[in-house]
């Protein structure tokens, strides 16, 4: 891998959490991701499953874990499977964890190879009276691919008929939407690898450059700093691109006098950043598209403040809307007329800003956490507020992504990347 390793200490208070939180006698079990294939002998790069990897720190595939907390045998209550590895493995296919290297990374002191996982759980789930499956419930999900931990789960539920069946994405919601101070540093690492990203492009970006330029820039930077490179597909979206909120294909030349909306970060140690900017082409924003950005800008920065323990998400989106309803205004882009007669479920402001304002951030960028209970300290969410104009050929978004405090207001883990028109303007003219 390419970023440091990290203190195991974080995944044995990880699976502390977990295993304090599930039922008596009752076994969990988590698998890695599949390697999918594209055609022929080609595979897509492996991205560990982020649950196995948050109570482990395995990033490897064939991998399988299993806590028992109550097993009679206490060298059972947590078991790491890996691949067994060999000469001829390490010479196709590199480095693969040795039994030494696995309890190093994840501190749990009994790996055992993948082969004799069939016999070791067996005789575990004869002491079993519950077993967790790791189903994938996030509210964004579509999934359609069947995972290696779907074909577990079918599997076992042959096997094992008369066993009771609990969950583990509950649990996952809860643990994983609060942040150990060591998962925030390696957020915080993502994020000041997308600070230099950024930067680099403000003294890149002029009028004629493609989008792929641009994004091929980042690639650079990105991969020169330790990340595998982009957190998520890049959206690098010039003139009237920006108002497609999903625009993959960065394929256009920018012009002079428009717009390029950046949704752009990098990730680290599989922790994700999620950063946004919008930014001139040539170096100066015009009266009117300063005017948008500005008040895109207020809506994020007094957004920001609501971001405290106790605030529910649900609320805390219906207060933005508030926020953006009154820039619309001034902005002349909405009259009193279009308030007074919007359809409650689908506010007048939603003609210009129709997504979300936040979501929780970590492993993923759209990351596990609770959105139906109080928010609490050290969660971290994203804030992005947006103005999309068609007709004025452009589309404005600025993100930041924050860590809840216990009091005041949100750290800002993007607090050194520039935000402000003036300063974007200074660094692209420099």
């Amino acid at each position: 891998m390419k970023y440091d390793q990290i203190p195991n200490s974080l995944f044995i208070k990880n699976r502390k959490k977990f295993m304090d939180r599930m039922q008596p006698k009752s076994i969990a079990v988590f698998n890695s991701n599949d390697i999918y294939p594209i055609s022929a002998d080609s595979v897509l790069p492996f991205e560990q499953h982020r649950d196995i990897f948050y109570l482990s720190g395995a990033d490897q595939e064939e991998t399988i874990l299993v806590l028992f907390p109550d097993s009679i045998n206490k060298k059972n209550r947590e078991i790491l499977f890996v691949r067994e590895t060999n000469e001829h493995i390490a010479i196709w296919e590199g480095e693969k964890l040795t039994k030494e290297k696995a309890i190093e990374v994840s501190g749990i002191q009994n790996i055992q190879w993948l082969k004799d996982f069939d016999k070791t759980f067996f005789d575990l789930m004869t002491e079993a009276k519950t077993i967790y499956f790791n189903t994938n419930e996030h509210y964004r999900q579509a999934v359609e691919t069947e995972t290696r931990e779907d074909r577990f789960i079918k599997k076992c539920k042959q096997q094992f008929p008369a066993h009771l069946v609990a969950k583990s994405n509950p649990i996952l919601q809860e643990i994983r939407g609060v942040k150990e101070p060591e998962e925030l540093e390696l957020m915080q690492m993502a994020c000041n690898i997308t600070e230099k990203g950024f930067r680099r492009l403000l003294g890149f970006v002029k009028p004629g450059v493609m989008e792929y330029e641009i994004e091929a820039e980042l690639v650079h930077e990105f991969v020169s700093n330790r990340s595998k490179g982009f957190a998520y597909p890049p959206i690098i979206a010039s003139g009237n691109n920006a108002n497609v909120l999903h625009y993959l294909e960065n394929n256009k030349a920018c012009n002079g006098g428009d717009l390029i909306l950046m949704d752009v970060a990098a990730e680290y140690a599989n922790y994700s950043s999620d950063l946004t900017r919008t930014i001139p082409v040539n170096g100066k924003f015009t009266k009117r598209q300063k005017e948008v950005y500005n008040a895109v800008l207020r809506v994020k920065d007094d957004a920001t403040k609501m971001l405290v323990p106790g605030t529910l998400w649900a609320e805390y989106h219906k207060e933005c809307g508030k926020l953006m309803t009154s820039e619309l205004l001034g902005l002349g882009l909405l009259d009193k007329a279009d308030v007074q007669n919007e359809n409650p479920e689908w506010p007048a402001y939603k003609k210009y800003f129709m997504h979300g304002t936040s979501h929780h951030i970590g492993l993923n960028t759209h990351d596990y956490g609770a959105l139906k209970t109080p928010m609490k300290a050290n969660m971290v969410f994203t804030v992005e507020p947006g103005i999309y104009i068609p007709a004025e050929n452009m589309g404005i978004r600025l993100e930041d992504d924050v860590v809840i405090q216990q009091k005041g207001e949100p750290f800002n883990l993007m607090a050194n990347i520039p935000i402000k028109a003036d300063e974007i303007e200074e660094l692209m003219n420099r």
